[in-house]
């Protein structure tokens, strides 16, 4: 009876490990098992998103207030637009802040930071961010260097 009693303790304790390495995969990769409908929607137009993706966060002085949601081309102006939503209570947020495409590190992942504006209307559900900056990207970067070396 004793190993038996053994037995089901280790297979208590291997359960609970599966179950600690799910729980740790899930908050890793940025996914949730809860509902996040709530929030509210607003867009901004880039040239460039490098490599932004969706559930990209969204982040303002370093804070997480939201993540992306889509990325699309817009067919009018042929420039990327990627809706985002933001949280419920982080309802501040001017008309006439700002969205740039940051990176996290020299070459970590890529992420929205919002600059606030100081106006007094907020924005709203499906209200859209005109001041953007678009992603900086390397190649371009170290391309344009090397250029401008070879033309001196």
């Amino acid at each position: 009876m004793r190993m038996r009693t053994m037995e089901i303790g280790v297979g208590f304790l291997m359960l609970a490990g599966a179950v600690a390495l799910v729980v740790l995969a899930l908050n890793i990769s940025g996914l949730s098992l809860a509902d996040q409908s709530g929030g509210y929607r607003v867009y901004a137009r880039f040239e460039n998103i490098g490599g932004l993706t969706t559930r990209a966060k969204v982040a303002m002085s370093g804070v997480q207030i939201g993540e992306v949601t889509a990325i699309r081309l817009d067919p009018k102006f042929l420039v990327a637009e990627v809706e985002m939503r933001i949280r419920d209570d982080v309802d501040y947020l001017s008309t006439d802040s700002s969205a740039q495409i940051l990176t996290s590190g020299l070459l970590g992942e890529q992420y929205i930071g919002i600059t606030p504006g100081a106006e007094d209307e907020n924005l709203m559900d499906g209200d859209r961010i005109q001041d953007t900056q678009s992603a900086l990207v390397l190649e371009d970067l170290i391309g344009k260097f090397l250029f401008n070396k070879v033309s001196e």
